[in-house]
């Protein structure tokens, strides 16, 4: 359902992700701009959705305008979201992305005239989006990188292209990157803000702290990273090892490897109804969070700030990797994971 105001706001964000609204909200609220044009560019996954929904309405309250869009719902979907959001976009002299990867925010990008341009975080996407940028290379998810492109990668390659010269400092195009990740490649004259999450922080909690240790999901088994047998021996160990009594799943982990979480660790599952950084900020977290190679491994430190808990990274053993996970996704999961971080 479209609630944007029928004055074109001045800057529109386009995200597909509720991480992704998040970090708008946050670039938002450091930026002191109001009245952002959120597009929702919606995904199928009814956990997404979901989640969607409920930082819709934050954003709402807020006081910026929300348009959902069901951007595939169906074989005419793009090309009627495409042709909705057509004005809007020539109009706005600012546009974010929460996902510089997306086949759909590159293909907006082709007919959006804005010289100012804000890439927020997708998650650990934006470490390889920066180095890639900076090499002038493919825009190409890190667990894709270094396998055979498929029919619609080669179709789409010319936009992906040109989504990058777009997303590239030039003179009088200017580019910000509001992240939270330790960027060790910035494109030479992008503006890069630092989120610290002052919004999350000041929004919810202080949290309480509890006893024990909660464990944080990934959905490294259903992207084809981490064999599923490895994955859930894993689980069980850290469970045993550090008395994790609860179980965070990712948006995208499948029901059936969450029931044998349950079932052959005895944890209790938790599905968040928001991104994580703000349940845990809510509260009640454990005093030890684990976490396998993730974004949260960067984003929960700063959410927990000053609570006393403590955010552990759990990393991928080799062995674990199925056979078609490729060196470099081998590589950024060991990259992306930072040393023991307290909060």
């Amino acid at each position: 359902m479209s609630t944007v105001s029928t004055e074109s706001p001045r800057t529109l964000a386009f995200v597909e992700s509720p991480v992704q609204l998040l970090n708008v909200m946050e670039w938002a609220a450091h930026a002191r701009e109001r009245g952002v044009g959120l597009v929702v560019l919606s995904p199928t996954d009814p956990m997404s959705r979901g989640q969607l929904r409920r930082m819709s309405e934050l954003a709402r309250r807020e006081g910026h305008d929300v348009r959902w869009e069901e951007a595939r719902g169906g074989a005419l979907a793009p090309f009627k979201t495409v042709a909705g959001l057509t004005g809007p976009l020539r109009r706005a002299e600012r546009i974010v992305v929460g996902d510089p990867f997306s086949r759909y925010v590159q293909l907006l990008l082709t007919i959006a005239p804005a010289r100012d341009l804000v890439v927020v975080d997708d998650g650990t996407a934006t470490l390889e989006f920066t180095a890639q940028v900076v090499r002038r290379e493919p825009l190409v998810r890190w667990h894709r990188r270094g396998a055979r492109p498929s029919p619609r990668d080669v179709a789409l390659a010319p936009v992906s292209r040109y989504a990058r010269r777009r997303l590239t400092p030039r003179e009088r195009r200017r580019v910000e990157i509001f992240t939270a990740m330790p960027l060790a490649e910035v494109p030479a004259d992008a503006v890069v803000t630092v989120n610290d999450f002052a919004w999350t922080r000041a929004a919810f909690g202080p949290p309480t702290v509890t006893e024990g240790a909660d464990l944080v999901g990934t959905s490294l088994v259903e992207t084809g990273v981490v064999d599923v047998e490895a994955y859930m021996a894993a689980v069980g160990r850290l469970a045993r090892e550090h008395g994790v009594r609860r179980y965070f799943a990712h948006r995208r982990e499948s029901a059936e490897k969450l029931h044998r979480i349950a079932v052959e660790s005895g944890l209790s599952v938790v599905r968040p109804d928001l991104p994580l950084e703000l349940i845990a900020r809510r509260g009640p977290i454990a005093r030890t969070v684990l976490s396998f190679p993730s974004t949260v491994l960067h984003t929960l430190p700063s959410t927990l700030a000053g609570t006393g808990a403590r955010v552990t990274p759990c990393p991928i053993d080799p062995t674990w990797l199925t056979p078609r996970t490729t060196p470099t996704a081998h590589r950024f999961l060991t990259t992306i994971t930072p040393p023991a971080a307290a909060a």
